[in-house]
């Protein structure tokens, strides 16, 4: 059927509205979407760089740079800080616990708390006391005072002198820290306190992994200590230094809770430990296993 010439116009005019329309239409859709696009490029990108914050870096800095950045997020991890608020502080806070010793274990451990009353309020570092932030430098005393056997003459880390004190508690592990330039202002310890720590005083260290729970077990078992950087969960809000204290015949694990005595009594299933222990541990981290050195161990012997 034909079309007359007035009516083709009209179609033709109508179809090129209809176009235009359909163009406007895009256009709108395009301005609409410009915007909701941004904010998931920009989502995408932040949870990148929360997830993989070394390798963006490695996009900014030089070779040289990001090795510092590097070396600087190995050495800590995780907020120590303890509020004195907070249950465990409040469990800990104003109490003695002199003489205090577990013998539950393959050998007996000295027990330290960073609230006891007579350091809690002295000072760690320039910006916070050993109450709140010293659980690093506490469990190393522990485990310092521990496997040395209370020999004044072994406490010192330093074969020209003796100490006068037959432990070095958490006022003189705190200051060696801090002095040493172990002390994360703010935060707590940079996790090589722990090993650089342990070695300092004649003690052999070495790092373990989440992924060697036989390893921790037998440490334990053949009368090693393990210091552990804990993350979020049973032991703390934030990040937390404790020490493997000890297994039972069950496959248990004993701990020494630098802020709480009561969670020191407890036993802990491994598998807890493990997932709980900090998932980015610098330093060897987040286990190392403390032993006696060799010319301990040779002396005892003989």
């Amino acid at each position: 059927m034909a079309i007359d010439p007035a009516t083709a116009k009209i179609l033709a005019q109508l179809a090129l509205k209809a176009a235009a329309d359909e163009e406007a239409r895009k256009r709108i859709i395009m301005i609409a979407l410009i915007p909701v696009i941004s904010v998931l490029l920009n989502l995408t990108m932040f949870v990148y760089i929360i997830t993989h914050p070394l390798e963006y870096l490695s996009t900014i800095f030089s070779d040289n740079e990001l090795a510092q950045v590097t070396q600087l997020h190995d050495s800590f991890s995780l907020d120590q800080t303890i509020d004195i608020n907070d249950a465990s502080y409040r469990e800990s806070n104003g109490i003695d616990y002199s003489g205090v010793t577990f013998s539950d274990g393959a050998i007996d451990v000295v027990y330290f708390n960073q609230a006891d009353k007579r350091w809690a309020n002295k000072p760690y570092g320039k910006t916070g006391t050993i109450g709140t932030s010293g659980c690093g430098p506490t469990s190393l005393a522990m485990v310092v005072s521990s496997l040395l056997g209370h020999s004044s003459e072994r406490m010192t880390g330093d074969s020209r002198g003796v100490s006068t004190y037959p432990v070095i508690d958490p006022v003189q592990m705190s200051e060696w820290a801090y002095e040493n330039g172990y002390r994360c202002e703010g935060n707590g310890s940079y996790h090589s306190l722990i090993p650089d720590g342990a070695r300092h005083f004649g003690l052999k260290a070495e790092g373990c992994t989440v992924n060697e729970p036989q390893r921790i077990v037998d440490a334990l078992a053949n009368g090693k200590l393990v210091v552990a950087i804990m993350g979020k969960g049973h032991f703390t809000k934030s990040g937390h230094f404790i020490v493997l204290r000890g297994v039972t015949g069950k496959g248990k694990i004993l701990v020494a809770d630098p802020i709480s005595k009561s969670r020191s009594e407890q036993e802990w299933d491994i598998s807890l430990i493990l997932n709980e222990a900090c998932k980015q541990a610098g330093s060897g981290g987040p286990f190392w296993i403390i032993s006696k050195g060799e010319s301990y161990e040779k002396e005892d012997h003989h």
